[in-house]
């Protein structure tokens, strides 16, 4: 099993107080963090490199030089109070851990928990220490940094908020729409830092979305604007002198840097030439490039100790947890990739809309394929929706792509707009469900059947397996109304499979295996699986029969055969979603109105997901199948 590398507190303790000029000593502790924050993401099997490192220098020399720290507002020292930082784009959250655990404001031992449950979430989260603020979702950073402002005016607390936003986050409309008021009411505490590291998710901005003049933008919004090297700690810091001089206007430093900066092969600058996608964005680094990477970082620090006449780099290692085996797991999302091409090659009316998540959503297939029918609107789901609302009103057929968690709530009115119009958009959200866990809540998507089930004639389907996935898409593509195709994103492995000759009809399900006490009805390749191993030990350990039925409409129920499936038998309802506009409630009420006089219990989520891994996760709400058929014994035999 290989082993991962980290620096422990002591020593770094012992580098923050080498004698040496304080922009090596900022160096040295930001190549530690750095070897920290790798740490991390390998230990878990996921988080963002690319975006931890680019940020890394700013956020070290903020919280080593520039952060004013230890105030008491209110008190002796008068109302002067800590400052504030916090990042808007979430992502290098493992570089923002790293760096509080180094000086102390995150306790050191949750280096070993990142994405674990009770751990470090994948994104900010305010339950964590030293998080301002909860982000994950784009855009909002610098509204959130207003609402603070306003806040400290009305208490009389005086103090900087430091925002740091992504370039590709200023795609998002809502970062525009945040500026001119913080000119008009003078919020010169707030400094806000793009890293422009020139790359977001998995390939170059300019290609996306060119921003163009930034400094021009900002200016023309009333902002006073400065540009430097973000790597350049000398630079950077000789903004912020200047910008302490400015108290009545909002700040903003455009910090160029390089995403991966600091190993020469995670950099965006060691692509190809012709290399579309950036490998470093998300995920963990396969055993050979961590240990290149870590041979090189600490290569660097030893460097720097070594100009400063001290001792050589102390690091303490630990073994990397086994990762889930996945051999043999079906994955939906490249079965939907493939499908999506077959029926483009049969239907010239389809194209296909995504938002900066093509490698996620299964889409580079069909971009290769059809690139003049592929639109990329990059980080801008409400300009997507209303584009291919657009589109379908010329008689085209739009096939829209995102994260569950974006494409159901942001364009949300968008999507109402385009129902309203009675065209038929197909909307298709990857990443549904609470797995994987392990980005945190602002990525675990369990409220877009609540959101988008009341949609004017919008369908919504969850394909149970690989072989329902086609099936569902070419329902979608035929029908005459919308829809929402919600797909689970994770490798799952999935005992049972769909009987021959299965079509999919409106408002039915399929039963995948026979009970005679009770049937539980779900959905999706996360959930069924559970319910299946818990038939499995409700058999085995209380002798009770217990059938289940993939029912993939999640918000259409044919009440008749309904009706018959049941055949007065108790119900069990599975919602990989919120409890709260579930498909459990579109059963339940199906079965008060058929009168059928059943009881119904139903599970799904009742509180914020966890973050943790899967099996974690699962067990912490009660999905597992051990916990499923524990309450299921219960219900049946009090």
């Amino acid at each position: 099993m290989i082993e991962l590398t980290y620096v422990p507190q002591e020593e770094l303790r012992r580098l923050r107080g080498l004698g040496v000029d304080r922009f090596a000593r900022a160096r040295l502790v930001a190549t530690c963090c750095r070897i920290n924050a790798l740490y991390m993401i390998a230990r878990a099997g996921s988080g963002h490199i690319g975006s931890s490192f680019s940020s890394l220098d700013v956020v070290t020399w903020l919280y080593l030089e520039e952060l004013r720290r230890g105030t008491k507002p209110g008190g002796e020292q008068g109302p002067d109070a800590d400052d504030l930082y916090f990042s808007s784009k979430g992502h290098d959250a493992p570089g923002l851990y790293a760096v509080l655990q180094a000086v102390g404001e995150l306790p050191f031992d949750t280096i070993h928990g990142l994405r674990r449950l009770g751990g470090l979430p994948g994104h900010p989260d305010v339950c964590t220490p030293g998080m301002v603020t909860n982000t994950g979702p784009l855009g909002m950073g610098i509204s959130k940094a207003k609402g603070m402002v306003t806040a400290d005016r009305l208490a009389g607390r005086r103090r900087r908020i430091f925002v740091m936003t992504g370039d590709g986050e200023l795609q998002e409309g809502q970062i525009w729409e945040s500026l001119a008021s913080a000119v008009r009411r003078r919020m010169g505490e707030i400094t806000v830092v793009v890293d422009h590291n020139k790359v977001q998710s998995d390939t170059y901005v300019a290609d996306v979305s060119d921003l163009g003049d930034l400094e021009a933008k900002f200016r023309a919004f009333g902002w006073e604007v400065a540009r430097c090297d973000g790597h350049d700690l000398a630079a950077f810091a000789t903004v912020l002198d200047r910008f302490r001089g400015i108290a009545d206007q909002p700040k903003v430093v455009i910090a160029d840097t390089v995403k991966g900066a600091g190993v020469s092969f995670m950099q965006h600058t060691a692509m190809a030439p012709g290399e579309k996608l950036y490998r470093f964005h998300s995920g963990a680094p396969d055993d050979a490039s961590y240990d290149k990477a870590v041979a090189e970082l600490v290569g660097v620090a030893d460097g720097i100790l070594a100009g400063a006449k001290a001792g050589p780099l102390r690091v303490e290692r630990a073994e990397r947890p086994p990762r889930p085996d996945v051999a043999g797991a079906q994955r939906l999302v490249p079965a939907y990739g493939a499908a999506l091409v077959a029926a483009a090659e049969k239907d010239a009316r389809i194209v296909v809309l995504d938002a900066d998540l093509v490698l996620d959503t299964g889409l580079i297939p069909f971009s290769e394929r059809f690139p003049e029918r592929f639109v990329e609107c990059g980080i801008a789901e409400q300009d997507m929706v209303s584009q291919a609302g657009g589109m379908a009103l010329q008689g085209l057929v739009p096939v829209v792509h995102s994260f569950a968690c974006f494409l159901s709530t942001r364009p949300n009115e968008q999507i109402y707009n385009n129902a309203t119009e009675g065209r038929k958009v197909v909307y298709v959200g990857s990443l549904a469900g609470l797995l994987p866990s392990g980005p945190g809540h602002s990525h675990q998507c369990v409220r877009d059947i609540a959101s988008l089930g009341g949609m004017p004639s919008l369908v919504l389907f969850e394909p149970s397996c690989e072989a329902e996935v086609a099936p569902a898409l070419q329902w979608c593509l035929d029908a005459e109304t919308s829809s929402y195709l919600r797909l689970v994103s994770i490798p799952c492995h999935v005992p049972y499979s769909l009987p021959a000759g299965h079509r999919v009809a409106l408002g039915r399900g399929t039963v995948l295996r026979e009970g005679k006490d009770a049937v539980v009805f779900g959905y999706g390749p996360v959930l069924l699986p559970q319910a299946w191993r818990a038939a499995e030990l409700l058999a085995e350990k209380h002798g009770l029969s217990v059938g289940l039925v993939n029912l993939p409409w999640l918000n259409r129920v044919d009440a008749d055969w309904l009706a018959d499936t049941i055949a007065g038998r108790p119900v069990f309802t599975l919602d990989n979603h919120s409890l709260d506009g579930g498909q459990g409630e579109r059963v339940a009420a199906a079965i008060a109105e058929k009168r059928l006089g059943v009881p119904v219990r139903r599970f799904g989520l009742d509180r914020i997901p966890v973050c943790g891994q899967n099996d974690e996760a699962l067990r912490a709400h009660g999905l597992d199948a051990a916990s499923l058929a524990s309450a299921i014994a219960a219900s049946l035999r009090p």
